[in-house]
């Protein structure tokens, strides 16, 4: 599945989402990424815009989850492009 996120509910959404798919409780979660429930909480909801790197990829790779990186063109052209870079 390719879920693109424009904003930081988005992400939130999709962060509670594969935690609740998974039948991990937030304290659950929170222990074995070593933040506090309350902090979880806020990532799920309102203050996502304020998640490190470091607790994003975390969470995504708790849940199964990765992070990709692309040119906006090549989401909707279906076609790889080489990174110039």
């Amino acid at each position: 599945m390719k879920i693109i996120v424009q904003t930081p509910a988005g992400l939130g959404e999709i962060l509670q989402s594969a935690r609740k798919a998974g039948g991990m409780t937030q304290a659950q979660v929170a222990a074995r990424i070593g933040i506090g429930q309350p902090r979880l909480s806020a990532l799920e909801t309102t203050g996502t815009a304020s998640i490190s790197l470091d607790q994003m990829l975390a969470l995504l790779a708790l849940y199964g989850l990765e992070l990709c990186v692309q040119s906006r063109g090549m989401a909707n052209s279906g076609r790889a492009e080489q990174p110039e870079w």
